[in-house]
């Protein structure tokens, strides 16, 4: 790299998203020097807006629980799911390991606004529209080059840096890092609504998830906010989507018109707001971790919408990673290895189980049976919650193994 301005920092943590604010909170309050890079200008919209309850755990070990439960968003207490005439619920009250009872459904714009604006409040420093370019991990030191607003770039040398920047993937991108998923190919179509929803089967306390009444594959969430709006989205593989319009208002419509338990608890809805769409959204990395540096949230690895695992993965990776990152700081050897992937990477892979599951139609299977015990639901319930990494519970400790046999017992009783 030419020689520009350089700016020494203890802690580089790019982008300013859950993982980041969370991640840069915890090490400022351990009386670390942190510096947040942040392409874009807050609020912006992000997808990803129903919380699991194990988020809280976070944003409570950041100082932020206060700030977010006066913020006035949707009260969320569990999950329920439709298909045709079947209608169920998990609590997270009634979970096995007895953690956070709720959390919240929140705009995302708002939400990761108002846990920057609360890392910046204990101290931290984010620098809004400035871009990480390059990256330099061969040094004593990480150096990255950023580019501010105007145009102009200088160097950053830090002690060590921690990637949050989300989709955005900055240092996979930048030190070749990608690895392709082997999940299938999927798209989303999703828009917020007005959704006037009065439906007496309708609980605004939990996210509903939705199952097409033919393909199985094809499902949807409905996300109600304290505002009288709702995130709509209809999740398939891509081929899915050949027959249907090409306009996505439309094509979304479409899907939900197929769908008539849906289609009832949306009668009233205004579609006031063009809908969008992301596709091929699952990724991987080689690693999560290098000479300098790791990988937070989905930086890393992203799998699935479909129980809304993402900020869960990014917070817990940032509250390990702040965790570790201090005690290397303060003069100890950390093993990111054995101490960050691979404990990060069995709860990813806990969840990778179920979302497979989903799609195969096993884990469907076993949501949709009537007849499990309330045991049974509490451990499922659990992962549900987002307690992915508690193997106490027999449904994290031997994931395809349980799964596997609960399904069969679920095909053999009748329904």
């Amino acid at each position: 790299m030419p020689n520009l301005e350089l700016q020494q920092r203890q802690v580089l943590v790019i982008g300013a998203g859950p993982s980041g604010a969370i991640a840069a909170a915890l090490l400022k309050r351990q009386g670390h020097d942190v510096l947040v890079i942040e392409r874009q200008r807050f609020p912006r919209f992000s997808i990803g807006e129903s919380l699991l309850a194990h988020c809280i755990d976070f944003v409570e070990e950041a100082g932020m629980l206060e700030a977010l439960q006066a913020a006035g968003f949707q009260y969320k207490n569990g999950a329920a799911f439709a298909w045709g005439e079947a209608y169920t619920d998990f609590d997270f009250g009634q979970t096995f390991n007895q953690g956070k009872p709720s959390t919240f459904q929140v705009q995302r714009a708002r939400f990761d606004k108002l846990l920057a604006d609360q890392a910046e409040a204990q101290g931290v420093e984010i620098r809004y529209e400035h871009e990480i370019v390059s990256a330099d991990m061969m040094g004593d030191q990480p150096r990255v080059r950023a580019r501010r607003p105007d145009g102009s770039e200088y160097d950053v040398q830090a002690q060590f840096v921690l990637d949050a920047s989300g989709y955005g993937r900055v240092l996979p991108r930048l030190l070749d890092l990608e690895a392709p998923s082997d999940f299938p190919v999927r798209q989303a179509v999703f828009t917020h609504i007005e959704d006037r929803i009065d439906h007496p089967g309708f609980d605004r306390d939990k996210i509903l998830i939705t199952t097409h009444p033919e393909h199985r594959d094809i499902w949807f969430w409905t996300i109600p906010f304290s505002d009288g709006r709702t995130s709509l989205g209809v999740v398939a593989a891509a081929e899915r989507f050949a027959t249907a319009p090409k306009d996505l208002d439309a094509c979304l419509e479409h899907f939900v018109a197929q769908t008539p338990s849906l289609a009832k608890v949306l009668a009233n809805a205004v579609w006031d707001t063009p809908a969008r769409s992301i596709g091929g959204y699952s990724a991987n990395v080689k690693a999560l971790h290098g000479k300098g540096y790791a990988l937070l949230g989905n930086a890393a690895e992203f799998l699935d919408p479909v129980f809304s695992s993402g900020v869960t993965i990014a917070m817990r990776s940032a509250s390990m990673a702040a965790g570790l990152l201090h005690r290397q700081l303060q003069g100890e050897t950390v093993d990111w290895q054995r101490e960050f992937a691979e404990p990060l990477k069995r709860g990813v892979d806990t969840f990778r189980v179920y979302v497979e599951g989903w799609y195969d139609g096993s884990f469907q299977d076993v949501i949709y049976h009537p007849g499990s015990s309330p045991e049974i639901r509490a451990m499922i319930s659990s992962i549900l919650a987002g307690y992915a990494w508690d193997t106490r519970n027999p449904f994290v400790a031997e994931p395809k193994r349980r799964l596997r046999t609960l399904a069969e017992l679920c095909a053999r009783e009748p329904a």
